[in-house]
């Protein structure tokens, strides 16, 4: 049996999941307030510091799930999403609406990769 690893682990949740060669990641936002295009910029270079964290990256994302406010904000976020992801190593990939968890996020991403 594969032990579970925990990373910054709080009362609520934790930032890193590992077990065996899967790394979850808890959903990651941006600056409040700031624009679709600098939120979906931080939620990325949130994934890649925590994935760097336990030895992967973003050529071994598996799947990703983005949540947006509004859809409308679609083709912002993909601008950013499209110059981040590795050309040839997309994850298997979600993008929906949802209620956020404050009303100033208006990006979330969630990451399950390789390690």
């Amino acid at each position: 049996m594969s032990d579970i690893e925990r990373h910054h682990t709080g009362p609520r949740m934790s930032q890193i999941v590992k077990h065996g060669d899967t790394i979850y990641l808890a959903g990651q936002v941006g600056t409040a307030g700031a624009s679709v295009a600098q939120q979906t910029q931080d939620c990325l270079d949130k994934v890649d510091a925590l994935l760097a964290e336990v030895g992967s990256d973003k050529t071994r994302l598996l799947q990703c799930t983005i949540w947006l406010a509004d859809m409308a904000d679609f083709a912002e976020m993909n601008a950013v999403w499209d110059a981040w992801v590795p050309e040839g190593q997309t994850p298997a990939r979600a993008c929906g609406e949802a209620k956020l968890a404050r009303p100033d996020f208006l990006v979330e991403v969630l990451v399950t990769a390789a390690a």
